[in-house]
């Protein structure tokens, strides 16, 4: 499971560019990257609350997963 400051860290960066914390959590070619797309080509805030939205309370579980993500594989 992600820890606290990784959780921070990504909807720091879902604040100042809501596609790419989504890319960060779920990847670049899902449905939930693709809507946050839309939605902040549409407009900046509404991407920034999906953003946010999906990086908290998405199911975590079924995407942490260290081939899918590793930025946060243990490297010990």
């Amino acid at each position: 499971m992600p820890s606290t400051c990784e959780i921070i860290c990504e909807i720091l960066i879902a604040v100042l560019l809501p596609p790419l914390g989504v890319c960060l959590r779920h990847g670049c070619c899902t449905n939930q990257f693709l809507i946050c797309l839309l939605l902040t080509i549409l407009g900046y805030i509404p991407g920034i609350i999906y953003a946010i939205y999906v990086i908290i309370f998405v199911d975590r579980e079924q995407y942490f997963d260290e081939a899918r993500r590793p930025l946060y594989a243990n490297k010990y």
